[in-house]
């Protein structure tokens, strides 16, 4: 058995080596903090060439010929674009068949369905499809989140070197099924990379035996690129001031003293270092396990899951007794119960939220016996911290935030002896302690499972041809449940063997902390080039441009859009890839000069195409660039937020956005990224969106549309359930919400950097009733 932090090679010779750190630089890497990519690396290992190769157990989910649903664990191996499913580890079975086999193509989609309940136990569901044709779809499910995230790693970086087999040639027939669905001009250098890096295999999870008892163990590198200090790491700025004022446990209780006379409320949090990977943590803390909460858990230890949603969402039915909690309750002899809704969401850089709200559902009406109380609100949030070395034990910030009266608070804080130890906020927030010191007890959490390298037995495929020209079937067929009945039969045999075996935050603080770093708007650093300095800049006047959502008049006005400073987010500097250093924004290089909120029935896409539409107009077709960002918002109705960013000059075809605007569709989702943050609103909401940065073309479907001197680009919110969910969360509060978005292109090499923000927007308490239907 290996120690922590180091990696196996198994030689061709069979021997083992013991090796730490990175083997010829082979890690983790891409846009989320646990992925389960490859590097795009082609040092070390003496130049051998190859591609990177990946596998592991899944379950492959489907529904037979009779309509019966399967459950089956299979061995799945990618090899460069290529899929092969196995019924055993075709390491320890040298002659063993694969049941399917397909190519990974550039038009198939990967997406996270999240939680779901399969036969035994929840499992974390990943689905295949075509985006040119739903029908072609398929699914396989992982035992943990952190695994699933890595295999969509493995799939993405899949495409993108089926998009760099397809643009170097190969057969014909292939390209005539792949070459018209996706636009290859301007592959990225790192595609040419990693397809000539080493030739490796990397090992994501662990064996049959840990799927089937749902092991919380898990794989997790950090990103190299990972930068993660204690406190909130956002990329915009927030005008919390956190104060310690107590430790306990080893847990430090903060309370938020900005705006402390603001609201009624306080926001408190408690938060603490716990030595196991976030993967890890949100595993304990997703469980409701009777016998495992009772040894950490003093609140929600007898819990019952009563539904789930959509893979984020559940509904849980807790029963507690008063005697542990408030000796006030111990007048009387009832129990107290309470229900209470679950909603996470792990973002791009590999944090979980978790946000706890109090609900009502029909399952678990109020029963006699039993008082019925409504639990404080909460939000759980897990970071993973950056590991010095390969042998350090992967360790999370784990913060557990909640509101509380502030006048209990107050009287809490004054007393030597509080009867806040003896309450339910106390409790939630001595969760921290709890769940510290429970993974603490039992070392098998605090160690991952570790990725085994090794060298690859099987021969080389061929960069352009596939060794079995019938087999070049798109993936997602390769495993639907259209499978023959004598596979169906042998499928339920290996189961059976198996079976045996906020405060409010007021405009005025981040107005006041914007102006103190500067009183002048600069210009957005890393900019200069990006227009044409050689043709004279056109005047653009706003007037000429009406939208169906007015400009406002200051922040105290609602139902309407400002463009803000860059100042209020942090971009990534000339340095970033050495020290990730990140910056202040400047000031927009593209002009927001209008805004369309419309009402439809159904996504809308290409609305630069209607007659009617400003990009259409004689001062829309005078500019020299528009940039128009469509955000699909799923509701009922439908909506769509049209934003429409002008430049004055040409867009130099050297820099960075002409690269972005004339290249692919796959160059752009690995680029267009979007920076939220909710400026004013209600604490929960802005838990739920975060600051952090996402790259919207990973997160959710986009689709581009460029033409004349413009660019659109379709955002289909709707095609992610995570963000789903939080678009649901926001539009319950939209009317007292005032948030702040930036736009920009993530500079991911040098000559990208520093970042510069294309366009910012502010929308002011937006009034859904106000969206214009939308005529075809």
């Amino acid at each position: 058995m290996t120690s922590p932090g180091s990696k196996k090679l198994v030689t061709s010779d069979g021997s083992e080596k013991k090796v730490s750190g990175n083997l010829g630089k082979v890690s983790f890497s891409g846009d989320l903090n646990d992925s389960g990519s490859s590097s795009h690396s082609s040092s070390g290992g003496g130049g051998e060439g190859g591609t990177f190769e990946y596998f592991g157990w899944v379950y492959h989910l489907g529904v037979n010929k009779i309509g019966h649903e399967y459950c089956n664990l299979r061995f799945l191996f990618i090899r460069g674009k290529y899929v092969e499913m196995y019924k055993r580890d075709p390491h320890e079975n040298p002659d063993i068949k694969p049941i399917r086999r397909g190519v990974i193509g550039p038009t198939m989609m990967i997406e996270e369905l999240g939680r779901r309940k399969v036969n035994r136990g929840d499992v974390y569901v990943i689905r295949f499809y075509n985006r040119l044709d739903e029908s072609r779809k398929g699914e396989i499910a992982c035992a943990t989140a952190g695994e699933a995230v890595k295999w969509v790693e493995a799939f993405e970086e899949a495409k993108q070197q089926a998009e760099y087999a397809l643009s170097r040639g190969g057969s014909t027939r292939t390209k005539l099924s792949m070459e018209a669905n996706i636009d290859l001009e301007g592959h990225r250098p790192r595609v040419r990379r990693y397809a000539y890096g080493l030739k490796k295999l990397i090992r994501i999870g662990q064996g049959p035996e840990t799927l089937l008892r749902q092991s919380s163990t898990l794989v997790n590198d950090v990103r190299g690129d990972g930068f993660y200090e204690g406190g909130d790491n956002g990329d915009a700025i927030e005008a919390h001031e956190w104060k310690c004022v107590r430790t306990i446990n080893g847990v430090r209780i903060f309370e938020d003293v900005a705006n402390f006379k603001a609201g009624r409320g306080v926001l408190v949090k408690a938060v603490a270092v716990v030595e196991a990977s976030a993967d890890t943590v949100f595993e304990v803390l997703l469980s409701i396990d009777k016998h495992q909460r009772y040894e950490w858990d003093a609140v929600t230890g007898d819990s019952e899951k009563i539904d789930s949603y959509e893979g984020h969402y559940d509904v849980i039915y807790c029963v507690y007794d008063p005697k542990y909690l408030s000796r006030i309750f111990c007048r009387w002899q009832s129990k107290r119960d309470f229900v209470f809704s679950r909603q996470w969401v792990r973002g791009q850089d590999g944090t979980y939220t978790i946000l706890q709200f109090p609900a009502v559902h029909k399952k678990r009406p109020p029963k006699s016996g039993y008082r019925r109380t409504e639990i404080t609100p909460s939000t759980w949030e897990i970071r993973s911290l950056k590991k010095r070395s390969d042998a350090e034990t992967p360790s999370c910030l784990v913060t557990h935030m909640l509101e509380i009266h502030s006048k209990r608070w107050c009287k809490w804080k004054r007393t030597s002896y509080s009867k806040f130890e003896k309450t339910i906020p106390y409790a939630l927030l001595l969760q921290v302690a709890g769940l510290k010191e429970y993974i603490g007890a039992n070392p098998a959490f605090k160690y991952e499972t570790f990725a085994t390298v090794v060298q690859s037995k099987f021969p080389d495929v061929p960069n352009g041809e596939y060794v079995d020209e019938e087999m070049e079937e798109q993936f997602y067929d390769a495993t639907d449940s259209s499978s023959d009945e004598e596979d169906e039969e042998e499928s339920d045999e290996d189961d059976e063997d198996q079976d045996n075996k906020e405060i409010k935050v007021k405009l005025k603080n981040v107005s006041w902390a914007i102006a103190s770093l500067s009183l002048k708007r600069p210009k957005a650093p890393g900019a200069s080039n990006v227009l044409d300095a050689s043709v004279d800049p056109v005047s653009i006047d706003p007037s000429q441009f009406q939208g169906s959502l007015r400009k406002g008049n200051g922040d105290k006005d609602s139902n309407c859009w400002n463009s803000p400073s860059g100042m209020g987010f942090m971009i990534r500097g000339k340095t970033y890839l050495k020290d990730n250093a990140k910056v202040m924004g400047g000031e927009p290089l593209l002009t927001l000069v209008s805004v369309d909120w419309f009402k439809v029935d159904k996504a809308v896409d290409n609305i630069a195409l209607h007659p009617k539409c400003l990009v259409q107009s004689e001062p829309g077709k005078k500019l020299p660039f528009i940039l128009v960002i469509n955000l699909q918002v799923p509701a009922k109705p439908n909506y769509c937020l049209v934003l429409y960013y002008a430049a004055d000059r040409p867009v130099s075809k050297s820099s960075s956005l002409g690269k972005f605007v004339d290249g692919s569709d796959s160059y752009r989702d690995a680029r267009f990224k979007l920076i939220p943050s909710i400026v004013q609103g209600y604490w929960m909401v802005k838990r739920a969106v975060g600051t952090k940065a996402c790259l919207l073309g990973k997160a959710v479907t986009c689709k581009y549309l460029r033409q004349d001197n413009f660019l659109e680009i379709d955002v289909d919110i709707g095609s992610s359930a995570v963000a789903r969910s939080v678009i649901g969360l926001v539009l319950g509060y939209v009317t007292s919400l005032i948030v702040d978005l930036a736009i920009l292109i993530e500079g991911k090499e040098e000559t990208d950097l520093p970042e510069y923000i294309l366009g910012t927007v502010r929308l002011n308490r937006i009034e859904l009733d106000s969206a214009v239907s939308f005529e075809e």
